[in-house]
């Protein structure tokens, strides 16, 4: 029904102002595809996706830290507290906000068509680095401080707490995408011909050639 919607208002689009408009217009429009919800066998896979990346990138986390733990699956076995990592703490919800947020920012301040693909790939890892880094924070303070931080507040609510950890690793990588395309405009060379070459100069072209 989302679909047929927004088929509907495409083409009310195209009849009133025509293609040329459409052609313009052509990011905010496909932007409302977004509306449309995943199906859901394509949203299980994408959820057991972000459930075995956050399983592995925890994984990693406990060893840096140097933390005791066993891990089988989705289920992690920490000094007296067993954890799961089910599908209700995939991350989906926070991966989708920031899959958008990184579609805008590489719309409006990234130029290059590869560059803005990049960025927003680059959403699923930081999404999986950060569902990883609120599992591994959750469960020390499980662990080391009281058991009520793993049934708290911090658990249920604080998705936008760790938001900002994503946040801080995407603004970086813009800013880096942006710095390397301007530094690739700096650059190109510009081919000037040495007997037809112009000077433009406040509002005049005064020609370089000159017949006698």
């Amino acid at each position: 029904m989302v679909s047929a919607l927004l088929l509907v208002w495409i083409a009310a689009f195209i009849l009133c102002f025509g293609i040329p408009s459409l052609q313009a217009a052509l990011f905010p429009l496909l932007f409302l595809l977004l509306m449309i919800p995943i199906p859901t066998v394509l949203l299980d896979k994408i959820v057991f996706v972000l459930q075995k990346g956050s399983a592995v990138a925890a994984y990693c986390l406990f060893k840096l830290l140097g933390m005791p733990v066993l891990w089988r699956g989705f289920q992690f076995s920490l000094p007296g507290v067993d954890i799961e990592i089910a599908k209700e703490c995939s991350g989906i919800r926070s991966s989708m906000a920031l899959f958008i947020t990184g579609t805008l920012a590489g719309h409006y301040f990234l130029q290059t068509g590869w560059k803005k693909a990049a960025l927003v790939l680059l959403t699923v890892p930081i999404a999986i680095l950060k569902n990883a880094a609120r599992i591994v924070t959750i469960s020390s303070l499980g662990v080391y401080v009281d058991q009520g931080y793993l049934t708290g507040r911090l658990h249920h609510k604080g998705g936008f707490v760790f938001s900002i950890l994503a946040l801080a690793i995407l603004v970086p990588s813009l800013i880096l995408l942006q710095r390397s395309e301007n530094n690739a405009r700096g650059k190109t060379p510009t081919n000037v011909s040495s007997g037809d070459a112009g000077m433009e100069t406040e509002g005049y072209i005064v020609s370089g050639a000159h017949k006698g």
